[in-house]
């Protein structure tokens, strides 16, 4: 049994729902959305934007599944009395554009840094360990300069955090602590469409370059895969540093990650399951003739709709070698 409140001011309302839900999450550089229509009255008329917004299941255990928590930003009405909302939650104001300055902060205290600056509840942040030398952010989006700040902790540690609104409070977390007991196989789901490329955030041969103040030089470091390279060809990856990077380690790193092919898996009208985001990993099971899919898969994109008493996910995933 589905559950929408909307809080407008001191009232509390649950509408009668007049069509699907619909809630999107994506990995990163994206609030999580929630979409619904409901029949018009004289209190649900007196939503406005800004109002909360939650979003509930009973499972058939009489269990309360927490989805979506968040607020309306926009209203549409047609003339047979049907009002269609449009929610976001918290990451929406990460949409926000500022400038920041910060010498050796992790990204989980970055992100602490922007949410007390905007009033922003959070949750748990982890540890993400590495610690960025420096960073000047001019006039760039909250999204960005965290983005920015967890790309950099993806290179220097090979370890992926997502960061997410967990029914109100925004969380930072590993993908290893966002792991699923979801199978996905051909029995359950409409159509699929996998993809393996090295077309995209692939490269064979990284080369970053740094203009030293103090010694007037420019100092140019690289690495790169021979083998790679003669059978893609060269495929460069070129980058500035920053004052304090280790660029011996970094390009090492950097080719580590990113000299794989991308590999990509879409799954269409799955069995839904509400533990499943943006950000998770499921188990899928799947052959495609020429290759088998027998593993964990990150989900980048998440799309889940109710209609009709159905409940169905249509899922972008990541998988093999991982790539940002």
């Amino acid at each position: 049994m589905l559950n929408i409140l909307i809080q407008h001011g001191g009232q509390i309302y649950s509408p009668s729902l007049a069509d699907k839900v619909i809630w999107k999450t994506e990995r990163k550089g994206v609030p999580s959305s929630l979409e619904f229509s409901a029949v018009s009255d004289s209190r649900i008329d007196t939503a406005s934007e800004g109002d909360a917004v939650q979003f509930t299941e009973r499972a058939d255990n009489g269990k309360i599944n927490n989805i979506f928590k968040g607020y309306i930003f926009k209203i549409q009405k047609d003339k047979n009395g049907i009002t269609k909302y449009s929610c976001f939650d918290q990451l929406r104001y990460f949409k926000n554009k500022d400038t920041y300055v910060y010498t050796g902060k992790r990204a989980d205290e970055v992100v602490k840094m922007i949410c007390d600056d905007f009033n922003l509840k959070r949750g748990t942040l982890e540890n993400t360990v590495y610690k960025i030398p420096s960073r000047i952010e001019n006039n760039t989006s909250l999204f960005d300069i965290v983005g920015n700040a967890l790309d950099l902790t993806l290179e220097n540690r090979k370890v992926m955090y997502v960061l997410y609104d967990d029914f109100g409070s925004l969380k930072l977390t590993s993908i290893s602590g966002m792991m699923t007991n979801v199978l996905i196989d051909a029995s359950g789901a409409e159509d699929f469409s996998y993809v393996s490329t090295i077309d995209k955030e692939t490269y064979n041969k990284i080369k970053l370059v740094y203009d030293n103040s103090d010694t007037g030089q420019r100092e140019i470091y690289t690495a790169a895969s021979p083998d790679t390279a003669k059978s893609w060809g060269i495929l460069q990856y070129y980058d500035t540093l920053q004052k304090n990077e280790n660029g011996r380690e970094k390009v090492k790193k950097l080719l580590e990650l990113y000299n794989v092919k991308s590999k990509s898996l879409s799954i269409k009208n799955a069995f839904g399951d509400n533990t499943v985001r943006a950000g998770s990993m499921v188990f899928v099971r799947l052959d495609l003739g020429d290759t088998k899919v027998d593993s964990l898969m990150l989900v980048e994109k998440c799309s889940h709709e109710w209609a009709e008493n159905q409940h169905f996910m249509t899922l972008e995933l990541r998988g093999g070698d991982i790539n940002a």
